[in-house]
């Protein structure tokens, strides 16, 4: 699998038993702990690899450093942070690269294997699946409302753990369930993600906005507009396959297309698995939902509020 079909990761196989699953992703810093956001940005790096149901073996630091403006501390910090999810995931950091930037950004590239024939694509959902998230949405929202002056120190909290978590314990519990298409929640939104699903298939998606779990504040900060610029992107991309666009709020489509950084998966499972599945993510303090169903209208998608 390379870049043709919008994968999560690129896999190349190397025998019958054995494919390497390969990823990379950095960005700007989102939050002020530098510490905070190395585990942020290792959390979302790695967070393709579970979304192709592999396990990450190896990583390697991307760092671009202003060294004029932040000094060795900040650095480290960030770094000790990103360190610290490899540790959890049970990855090995082999090397990396740096380079002297005005603006500070950081990420990995990161190696997973997995058994060639368990290999999750994201546009494989079939009729009749629901779909489970498996984190609350609005990190952009809220990054964008503290960028904007609005500081409320419990959301912020919220936001930073959420993006800091990985998401290897809801891959770990999916694994065992059948899983028929995933993908995790980053830049282009939960709507943008879930277009993604279907865009190479003959199915469509039935979304419930009541049922999707939001992070305080969230709905406040959509009506207030402070929105992010690439959710205005996101929408002009996919709305044309909302069916009831002219039905919904501005609000509504601002939370459904607001980027992501280090979302949770989005899964689609057999309808006679899925409560048995969110029962065990809740059972592990994983904050899941089962949000909407896989239906037979193809590429399109409804919004039930």
């Amino acid at each position: 699998m390379g870049f043709q079909h919008a994968e999560d990761a690129g896999v190349y196989k190397i025998n019958d038993d054995v494919a390497l699953v390969q990823t990379l992703d950095f960005f700007p810093a989102i939050v002020d702990d530098p510490y905070t956001f190395g585990q942020i940005a290792a959390a979302n790096s790695l967070s393709d690899i579970y979304a192709m149901g592999a396990k990450p073996i190896t990583a390697m630091n991307i760092v671009c450093f202003p060294q004029e403006k932040l000094g060795a501390e900040h650095l480290r910090a960030m770094l000790l942070g990103g360190m610290n999810k490899l540790q959890e995931a049970g990855t090995a950091l082999i090397g990396g690269h740096s380079i002297d930037d005005e603006e500070l950004k950081y990420g990995l590239s990161v190696t997973g294997i997995v058994h060639p024939d368990k290999v999750l694509q994201n546009n494989t959902p079939q009729v009749g699946d629901h779909l489970i998230i498996t984190k609350k949405v609005g990190t952009g929202l809220i990054n964008t409302a503290q960028k904007g002056g609005i500081f409320d120190a419990r959301t912020l909290k919220m936001s930073a753990d959420t993006m800091a978590t990985l998401n290897k314990y809801a891959a770990d519990i999916a694994g065992k369930y059948t899983v028929h298409a995933c993908t995790d929640i980053t830049g282009f939104g939960l709507l943008g993600h879930a277009c993604e699903m279907i865009e190479a298939s003959k199915a469509g998606l039935r979304l419930f906005f009541s049922e999707i779990p939001l992070l305080p504040h969230v709905l406040e900060y959509a009506r207030m507009v402070l929105v992010p610029a690439g959710t205005y992107r996101n929408k002009q991309h996919r709305k044309h396959q909302i069916t009831n666009l002219k039905n919904l709020k501005e609000e509504t489509l601002d939370i459904l297309f607001d980027p992501q950084t280090s979302g949770g998966l989005l899964l689609s499972v057999p309808a006679d698995q899925s409560t048995e599945l969110l029962t065990e993510l809740l059972i592990q303090n994983i904050d899941a939902a089962i949000i909407g169903e896989v239906t037979p209208h193809a590429d399109k998608v409804m919004v039930e509020l």
